[in-house]
C-alpha cells in the first residue's frame, strides 16, 4: 500500500444555513483543491466535532440556532484549534467579538477567489528563511 499521508488533502470546514450557499461555498472550495466538510448547522458541526488535522474552519455567523462565534468557542472546547474564518454581513458588534476571538473576517458577498485565497493563507505553514 502507498503512504496515505504523502497525498493529505487540505481539510475545509464550513457551516452556513443557507442551502444556495453551504453549496456554492463546497463546490467554490473544492474546485481549489480542498477536501470539504459542509454542516447545515452548528449543532451539527458540534455533533462531529472535534476536528483536527491540517485545514480551516469557515463559519457563517448568521446560523439557524447558536451564531458562528459561539459555534467556535463551543468547538475550541472540544479541542478543535483550526485556525477559522468568520463569514459576515458585518456589524461593529460582531468584528469586535470576531477581533477578540482572533477569527479572520470576510464580508459577504463573497467576491471571486477571495474565501480560498484567505483558507490557503491560514492553512500553510510558515515559509523558512534561507
Amino acid at each position: 500500500m502507498g503512504d496515505v499521508s504523502a497525498k493529505k488533502r487540505l481539510i475545509v470546514v464550513v457551516v452556513d444555513d443557507d442551502p444556495d450557499v453551504l453549496h456554492s461555498l463546497r463546490f467554490a472550495l473544492e474546485v481549489e483543491g480542498f477536501e470539504v466538510v459542509a454542516f447545515a448547522n452548528g449543532e451539527a458541526a458540534l455533533e462531529r466535532s472535534p476536528f483536527v488535522g491540517v485545514g480551516c474552519l469557515v463559519l457563517d455567523y448568521q446560523l439557524g440556532g447558536i451564531d458562528g462565534l459561539t459555534l467556535l468557542e463551543r468547538l475550541r472546547v472540544t479541542g478543535c484549534r483550526l485556525p477559522a474564518i468568520l463569514i459576515t454581513t458585518s456589524s461593529a458588534e460582531v468584528v469586535r467579538r470576531a477581533a477578540l476571538a482572533g477569527v479572520h473576517i470576510i464580508e459577504k458577498p463573497l467576491l471571486s477567489d477571495v474565501l480560498a485565497a484567505e483558507v490557503r493563507r491560514l492553512i500553510q505553514p510558515p515559509q523558512a528563511s534561507t
